[in-house]
């Protein structure tokens, strides 16, 4: 009720003064809306780097990874004259994870975990004639595997297919076994197993060393192959956001025994650089709207020294202290508010000219970037708060200001 009261008569004067003063207006706009335009721009391209950096140090890799818990060292006596303890760390026995059936449905039911996938990891011999080279199998399900790492989507040869004959190699270890698509990869286990597959794909993880090193092949043929009937030595999981990966990594070892690495403890250096940019992108928008604050600030307060005079008849014509520091907050609300919808048009052309123009080599886009509706609304927010806030002091003195002074003055 009190508020349609006053609210009309200050929005005129609010309005009226800004039109008085239309290039210290549009100088303010100008500013804020350039702080804004930064803000935006600089945020977006950040997001998008760091989200494709993340895409591509995941794109071979699951955000957890559950293993057999390493064993315990154990003390080993040198003789019965001297007490001498030897301390021996005892190899990781290639073994199945127990009752990894059941533990998958346990963990699909987590409403952090998106995917559950079981495998079977272990290092063979590829052989082809006299060549060999030393290489990972993976055995999987490749239903449930493809939604851990999308291999059909880093196909450059043959078909993403694994059954009970095929091999999934990649190309490096094509290259230096002289393999193409239909040919005989036989593989050598430490136990003295042996299978002769058919390579039917080959793929590029984007990494020399993981497209010569890392094979897929059926879970059943690497069981077979590692003598585990039934078993897996490793289940994969994604995460609904891959940010709570050493969380939930934390809380499974806790309540289960096993080893969980999460992508960010195996990423550690990586990762601490992806914190380092997220605070440099804070850093940027906090002393952009600084220098926005101070610039309205400034502006303000010069406003208020040449205005005195209007400040004073008003207040003699009967308006209290509380209405003229509406007027100005409300006029600086206004310089906030256009300012930012202004400079998030800015930003928006700027990440549009970036995608168009800023490609690589071979024609295709740097990196995705996408104009977020949350960050656009959190930059209104704060232009706004911002231009409130700087407004605060000066307005507080015209509101107090004498009239029969400010008249004389």
């Amino acid at each position: 009720m009190k508020l349609s009261s006053w609210q009309p008569f200050e929005w005129t004067v609010a309005l009226r003064f800004l039109q008085e003063g239309r290039v210290q207006t549009i100088f303010i706009v100008t500013g804020i809306a350039i702080g804004v335009a930064v803000i935006v721009f600089m945020s977006a391209l950040l997001t998008g780097m760091q989200s494709n950096f993340v895409n591509r140090v995941l794109t071979g890799q699951s955000h957890v990874q559950l293993l057999t818990p390493k064993e315990t060292v154990a003390p080993l006596e040198a003789d019965h004259a001297r007490t001498l303890s030897l301390i021996q760390i005892p190899l990781r026995r290639f073994k199945s994870i127990d009752q990894w059936q059941s533990l998958m449905i346990q963990l699909s039911g987590m409403p952090e975990i998106k995917v559950v996938s079981p495998a079977v990891s272990g290092s063979a011999l590829a052989l082809r004639g006299e060549a060999s080279r030393s290489v990972t199998v993976n055995g999987v399900l490749p239903d449930l595997y493809f939604r851990v790492i999308p291999l059909p989507d880093k196909i450059v040869a043959g078909q993403a297919n694994i059954n009970s004959e095929s091999i999934l190699i990649g190309t490096e270890l094509a290259s230096d076994l002289g393999l193409t698509i239909g040919d005989k990869l036989r593989l050598s286990a430490a136990n003295g197993r042996q299978l002769l597959l058919t390579v039917t794909g080959i793929f590029d993880l984007g990494n020399k060393s993981a497209n010569s090193r890392i094979t897929y092949m059926a879970l059943r043929n690497a069981q077979n192959l590692f003598d585990l009937t039934g078993g897996a030595t490793v289940i994969e999981l994604v995460m609904n956001d891959v940010y709570q990966a050493e969380v939930v990594a934390q809380k499974i070892a806790m309540h289960t025994g096993l080893q969980a690495d999460s992508w960010m403890k195996t990423n550690e250096q990586f990762f601490t650089a992806v914190k380092a940019q997220t605070t440099a992108n804070t850093a940027i928008r906090f002393f952009v709207a600084l220098s926005v604050g101070f610039g309205i600030a400034s502006v303000l307060v010069v406003s208020v020294v040449q205005r005195s005079r209007e400040i004073g008849i008003l207040r003699a014509m009967g308006i209290t202290r509380g209405q003229v520091l509406r007027i100005f907050l409300l006029q600086c609300g206004l310089f906030g508010l256009g300012g930012s919808l202004i400079g998030s048009a800015i930003g928006a052309l700027a990440l549009y000219l970036w995608q168009h123009y800023m490609r690589n080599v071979d024609g295709t886009v740097m990196f995705a970037l996408t104009f977020d509706t949350r960050l656009l609304l959190q930059t209104l927010v704060l232009s706004t708060l911002t231009g409130l806030l700087s407004a605060f002091a000066p307005a507080l003195r015209a509101a107090r200001l004498d009239p029969v002074v400010a008249i004389r003055g």
